[in-house]
């Protein structure tokens, strides 16, 4: 339960981070809905990535 929970806080956190980035210059013109659903992939696989190291950070440090 405890890593569900870390997993969903960091893709929430990642989402609130990316949303700071204007990707749009990245992408053509009037292609917004690639460009959100660039940034929905992006905070998925940012906040798996940082949730995994928290989790295997806690575990071998024996806090968890």
């Amino acid at each position: 339960m405890i890593k569900t929970i870390i997993y969903i806080v960091c893709v929430l956190l990642s989402v609130f981070v990316l949303n700071g980035i204007n990707f749009n210059n990245f992408f053509k013109k009037n292609h917004i809905i690639e460009a959100r659903f660039y940034v929905i992939i992006i905070s998925l696989i940012m906040g798996y990535l940082l949730g995994s190291f928290i989790i295997e950070f806690l575990d071998v440090s024996a806090i968890f």
